[in-house]
């Protein structure tokens, strides 16, 4: 990669799950999810009140050189129940990167502001769903401190789902 497209200022900025930009790369990671996994996507129901505080968050990241969203992702509060969460889970969720962006560590800058944020918020662990044919999300996620855990969630009863968390532990805890 040119060493000019590793300098380039990057800024994260809060957002709604229904912003035209979110959308956009909504739409991409979908494709992408299709291509990966011969299917349509991921079918989780999403609701954009899902990620409002104080009960989630969403984020965009901005290439300040042409004003483009380059990253986004988000995480809203589960509870308890048949899907298999746990009480004070905070759920990753549309955790994306454009591929022109890649290798900047933007989706680490993105996950470490999610964690913070659901922190803040009183959630206890962070929890994730990904898939087999998305090896590089599986190592930032192990990377960031995530195991594998029992599966939950839309996917649980397919194979290729890989489910992970993380505590979050709180300050002074």
């Amino acid at each position: 990669m040119p060493q000019e497209t590793r300098r380039r200022n990057i800024t994260i900025r809060p957002s709604t799950y229904d912003h035209p930009d979110a959308v956009r790369l909504n739409d991409q990671v979908q494709l992408e999810y299709a291509e990966r996994y011969d299917g349509e996507g991921d079918e989780t129901p999403l609701d954009p009140t899902m990620f409002a505080a104080p009960n989630g968050q969403y984020l965009l990241a901005y290439d300040e050189a042409d004003g483009q969203p380059v990253a986004s992702g988000g995480w809203r509060a589960q509870e308890r129940n048949e899907e298999g969460y746990s009480d004070g889970d905070a759920e990753l969720k549309r955790m994306y990167v454009v591929p022109g962006a890649r290798g900047l560590g933007l989706a680490r800058r993105i996950l470490s502001e999610l964690e913070d944020s659901a922190r803040a918020a009183g959630r206890v662990r962070m929890v994730l769903e990904t898939g087999d044919q998305q090896p590089e999300a599986i190592t930032l996620y192990l990377s960031s401190g995530y195991d594998f855990c029992d599966k939950f969630g839309y996917y649980r009863f397919y194979d290729s789902s890989r489910c992970m968390a993380k505590p979050l532990a709180q300050p002074g805890s």
